[in-house]
This record gives structure tokens, sequence and C-alpha cells, in this order.
């Protein structure tokens, strides 16, 4: 996965796998650790969290779509 799983502003997909749920939309504030999506994958759920606070500037994915690792889910703005 490389530099991408520190990036702190995009969610990424710990695998590659289907978008079950998302648990946040355009427009909402976050804090750290906040659960942004549930993932499946391997036939297991993997929920993500946000790795720190900010509001989601953009969802690049709906429920039921295929995500792999090199895309960002979810895009952060993050708060100063």
């Amino acid at each position: 996965m490389g530099g991408q799983a520190a990036a702190k502003d995009k969610i990424f997909a710990p695998m590659p796998g289907k978008i079950v749920k998302l648990l946040v939309k355009e427009g909402e504030t976050v804090k750290a650790k906040q659960p942004m999506v549930i993932v499946e994958a391997m036939k297991m759920e993997n929920q993500v969290n946000s790795a720190a606070e900010g509001v989601v500037k953009k969802i690049n994915f709906k429920d039921g779509d295929q995500v792999d690792t090199e895309t960002p889910i979810i895009e952060l703005e993050m708060q100063s």
C-alpha cells in the first residue's frame, strides 16, 4: 500500500473489496477514529475509521461499488 495508508486526509480500503455501507456523507464533520465506511473483502466486513478530524470533502464511491487499495473512497478536508 505504500505511503497511501499514512495519508490522513484520504480513506482507502484495507484490501480490494466491495463497499457495504458508507457511514458518512459529504459536508459532514468527522472525528479521529470515527467509522467512515464498511468494506467487504474475502467474506469479511472491515470497518474503516478516520485517521484524523476533518470534513468529508468528497466521496468517490457509493454502496455496492467495487474498490481497490489505490483509489481513495473518501477525501477529507483537514481541520486546522
